[in-house]
């Protein structure tokens, strides 16, 4: 069995900020683990799946995308969930909040054997520093984050499906999302 997870992958412009926030965490509070993975909005927590099967996974997310449309994006400062994570945060808009539930429908009728999330609510972010940000570190970084700025605004253009590798999570496939006629 593999790891996968299905998210909204930062376009490359935020990409090298997030990444630079990134190194800060990792050069001032010794947190490096949000380098495991590219900056992302996660929509289908990691799940696991039989490498030989994953042709079934590409498929329900091909039959998903097909009637779904580019949703715009609004990044807004920083947030947390004390005392591991902070994460920019990422405007709930109605369409992220639809496409995340409806994502999530889908996957779990079509493909029964991902099991319900632990955590029912979504609260759509991406991560600049978890797990290995200690709660000491967390209270040293959060009074420099809670209120420091970051906006960004992007469209959302294709579902991205990332596999974990063993040691960090890539790029596996792209499912775009056609544009509305």
């Amino acid at each position: 069995m593999e790891r996968f997870f299905v998210a909204l992958v930062v376009p490359s412009g935020f990409q090298e900020e997030v990444e630079q926030i990134k190194q800060e965490f990792s050069d001032r509070y010794q947190s490096r683990k949000a380098f495991n993975s590219p900056a992302h909005i996660t929509l289908q927590p990691p799940f696991e799946w039989e490498p030989g099967n994953i042709q079934q996974v590409e498929e329900s997310l091909e039959d998903f995308v097909g009637n779904t449309f580019p949703i715009p994006i609004q990044l807004d400062g920083f947030a947390a969930f004390p005392p591991k994570v902070i994460y920019i945060n990422v405007v709930k808009t109605p369409e992220l909040m639809a496409l995340q539930s409806a994502l999530i429908h889908h996957l779990q009728s079509t493909l029964p054997s991902i099991k319900r999330s632990s955590h029912p609510s979504f609260t759509p972010h991406v991560t600049v520093a978890f797990r290995d940000l200690t709660p000491k570190n967390f209270r040293q970084a959060w009074p420099n984050f809670e209120h420091r700025s970051f906006q960004g605004k992007f469209i959302a253009s294709s579902l991205t499906l990332l596999r974990h590798n063993g040691q960090r999570w890539q790029l596996f496939d792209e499912f775009p999302l056609p544009e509305e006629i």
